[in-house]
């Protein structure tokens, strides 16, 4: 492999709503896929906009439209902001995730607002965006996609995890990447300390003050999700529909819905993991630094748990849609068949540059 050195700026926007991801990182490509973190910043979601992007799955088909291009025009405006801000100068290309407002493969769609062309408008430098829909077209989850970037990045760790909106694992087996999401992590945790005016339990404080709800627990534990097969994928849709319902009907205390649940993401991550002291798991996520909910983990698993600076905790998904930019760039595969249940490998995303 002849070296391939691209700078690139990658943008993220999770499901849980914790702000909008922004890193500038130089990618090379030799023997070995290298990078490196040269700008990062996290933009917090205004009120307002938290209420949109909640409201959208609710939303008709022209005010969806409508909130595609304007959420465009926000990061449009928020990535100029951010060169500006750092005087970056070289740029190959901008790859941007989007913000899911609808997942549901076993339908054939997905749907990441963040519309590519008000990107480039904005900025005027090439927008790769859209990963995920050639993905589902071609029967695939089209999620996760972030275990091109453990494959090629992350080697090194014999698993990689993450605690994002939802967590999702991945790990070679049988020569090949596999992976998956595993359950609802922070999209819940999230949802019920809004009702007390905070944007997240910070470490666990308030988890770690609740008792466990056994029934809840064993309601929740007993999913059929968490028996089907792999490759799986979940979306907002499946929390509205199925987890918060079955939590609601106990009428709990806030501290003992978020004890309960993080013990149910504890018991349900513990069982993808191989409970042996001398293997690695690579934490990322926001959830990383939720330290009740990494020690309840510990608590289930004798695997190292490696918790790195925190440039990777914060923004690993922001690096590896950078990647996946690089890899479509180049022509490459970036969404792997033995991840997503695709018919087969392929090179995802959608292209735009004026």
């Amino acid at each position: 492999m002849s070296p391939t050195t691209k700078y690139i700026i990658g943008v993220m926007s999770g499901t849980s709503l914790d702000g909008i991801d922004l890193v500038y990182v130089k990618i090379n490509a030799a023997e070995k896929y290298s990078f490196e973190i040269l700008k990062a910043k996290t933009i917090s979601y205004s009120h307002e906009w938290k209420s949109a992007l909640k409201e959208g799955f609710h939303l008709s088909g022209e005010k969806l439209v409508k909130l595609d291009a304007d959420y465009g025009i926000h990061l449009g405006n928020i990535i100029s902001k951010f060169i500006s801000e750092n005087n970056i100068k070289v740029i190959d290309f901008i790859a941007s995730h989007g913000h899911t407002i609808f997942h549901n493969p076993a339908e054939k769609y997905t749907f990441q607002i963040g519309n590519g062309p008000q990107i480039t408008a904005i900025t005027g430098i090439k927008t790769i965006c859209d990963f995920r829909v050639q993905d589902v077209a071609l029967g695939g989850q089209g999620a996760p996609l972030v275990p091109i970037g453990d494959e090629l990045l992350f080697s090194e760790y014999d698993y990689c995890l993450n605690l994002g909106g939802f967590s999702n694992i991945s790990f070679r087996k049988n020569q090949q990447r596999i992976a998956f999401d595993v359950c609802p992590v922070n999209i819940v945790l999230n949802h019920y300390v809004a009702a007390i005016n905070l944007e997240y339990d910070d470490k666990g404080k308030i988890a770690s003050t609740g008792k466990i709800e056994n029934d809840l627990l064993s309601a929740l534990n007993s999913l059929p999700f968490y028996a089907d097969s792999k490759p799986k994928s979940l979306g907002y849709e499946y929390v509205a529909e199925t987890i918060f319902p079955i939590i609601e009907k106990f009428n709990l205390d806030i501290k003992d819905i978020l004890r309960t649940f993080v013990e149910h993401v504890a018991n349900q991550i513990s069982k993808k993991v191989d409970s042996n002291p001398k293997k690695t798991v690579l934490v990322t996520g926001g959830g990383a630094f939720n330290t009740f909910l990494i020690e309840k983990l510990q608590t289930h698993t004798k695997t190292q748990l490696i918790i790195p600076e925190e440039a990777i905790i914060n923004y690993k998904e922001a690096l590896v849609f950078a990647l996946l930019g690089f890899l479509k760039d180049e022509g490459k595969n970036n969404c792997l068949k033995s991840v997503t249940g695709s018919s087969k490998d392929h090179s995802s995303g959608v292209v735009f540059e004026i």
